[in-house]
C-alpha cells in the first residue's frame, strides 16, 4: 500500500464518520494493518504535537483542560480537547498511540512524536531576518530533525545496518507535516500583507523540501522509504482568521463564508509541496505522498451540510 493510499484510506475513514449517525456505514478501526507499520515517526506542529511542547511550556493551556477533557479526562498537551490526526493514524496501524519525545517516562518501542506546538518550518533566526518572530517556541522543523536522527541514531547503535534498516525504513512510516502554518500565523499576525506572506511561501517549502531530503538520505541506513507530506488545511476557513481578518466586502467570501485570499495562500502553499512531494532527482527512492488536507476539509464541509450541519 502506497502513502498516498494510506492517507486517503484515513481521511475517508474520517469522512464516514461524519455520516455514521444517520446511515449503516462500517468502518474498519484498524484498516492500516495491512501496511505492517511497526513504528511512526512524527513531525510537526500543535496539529500533532501530544506532548512535547508543555514540558517546555508547563504553564501553557494545553496542560490542563478544557484541553484533553475527552481524553480520559486528563490533559495530554494536545491542542485539542480529544485524539489528533496522528492517534487515529496509530490506532488504525494497530500501534500504541505516539509518546511525546520530551516525556520521561514514554515507551518509544513503536515510534515518537517530535512534533512541538508552536514550531515553524523555518528556522527562527531565518523568519527573524524577516522581522517575523515565533513567540511560542524555538523549536522548528530541523531541531525536530536533529531530535529525530539523535533518537535513530542511539536505536541503531547497537544494530547491523540490516537489522537497522527494517527498524527505520522497511516497517516505518514518517510523517512530516502538518507544518509551515505557524510561518504564515505569525507574519499575518504581526502585520504582514498576504502578498508579503505570499512571497514567504517558496521559503517555507524549501524548508519542507530539505527536511524530506534528510529524512530520505541521511546516513544511508536511516533513510525512511515511506512518508506522508501533509498539505496546509484552509487556513481562511479558520475562527481566528475569520475574526481578525473579517471584512463588510462580501467579495473576500466564498460560498461556505471562508476568506478567498487565505485559502489562496494555503492552496499556494499546496501546489508547491506538492510539487516538492511528486520530484524526483534526489528523492526518487523513497515513496511519500503528498495528502491534500485542503481539499479533504473541503469534502468534510459538504459531508456536513448533506447531513444538515450548518457551516457558520
Amino acid at each position: 500500500m502506497t502513502t498516498k493510499s494510506i492517507f486517503y484510506v484515513f481521511l475517508l475513514i474520517s469522512l464516514s464518520l461524519l455520516v455514521i449517525v444517520s446511515s449503516s456505514v462500517t468502518v474498519n478501526p484498524q484498516i492500516l494493518t495491512t501496511c505492517q507499520f511497526d513504528t511512526i515517526y512524527q513531525l510537526g506542529d500543535s496539529t500533532s504535537d501530544t506532548g512535547n511542547f508543555i514540558r517546555d511550556s508547563p504553564l501553557s493551556p494545553f496542560a490542563r483542560l478544557p484541553y484533553g477533557q475527552d481524553f480520559s479526562l486528563n490533559s495530554t498537551g494536545r491542542s485539542s480537547n480529544g485524539l489528533l490526526i496522528i492517534d487515529y493514524l496509530a490506532m488504525s496501524s494497530g500501534l500504541p498511540l505516539l509518546d511525546a519525545y520530551s516525556n520521561p517516562n514514554g515507551t518509544f518501542d513503536h515510534g515518537l512524536n517530535f512534533a512541538v506546538a508552536g514550531s515553524t518550518a523555518m528556522l527562527v533566526t531565518d523568519l527573524a531576518a524577516q522581522n517575523i518572530s515565533n513567540p511560542a517556541t524555538n523549536n522548528s522543523l530541523m531541531t525536530q530533525i536533529d531530535e529525530l536522527f539523535l533518537h535513530l541514531f542511539y536505536l541503531c547503535e547497537n544494530q547491523t545496518d540490516t537489522e537497522c534498516a527494517q527498524k527505520t525504513s522497511k516497517s516505518a512510516l514518517f510523517i512530516v507535516g502538518d507544518i509551515g502554518a505557524n510561518d504564515y500565523n505569525y507574519a499575518l499576525f504581526q502585520g504582514k500583507t498576504i502578498e508579503q506572506v505570499k512571497a514567504l511561501v517558496p521559503q517555507v517549502v524549501a524548508a519542507i523540501k530539505m527536511a524530506l531530503s534528510e529524512v530520505t538520505w541521511y546516513g544511508g541506513v536511516y533513510g525512511a522509504s515511506r512518508i506522508i507530506v501533509p498539505g496546509s488545511f484552509p487556513i481562511g476557513c479558520l475562527p481566528n482568521y475569520l475574526t481578525r481578518f473579517q471584512t463588510n466586502d462580501s467579495s473576500a467570501y466564498d460560498e461556505f463564508h471562508c476568506l478567498k485570499d487565505l485559502n489562496n495562500l494555503a492552496s499556494y502553499h499546496n501546489e508547491l509541496l506538492q510539487l516538492v512531494a511528486e520530484s524526483e532527482g534526489t528523492m526518487i527512492l523513497a515513496l511519500k505522498d503528498y495528502a491534500d488536507l485542503l481539499e479533504f476539509q473541503f469534502a468534510q464541509i459538504r459531508m456536513n451540510e448533506l447531513v444538515g450541519m450548518e457551516f457558520i
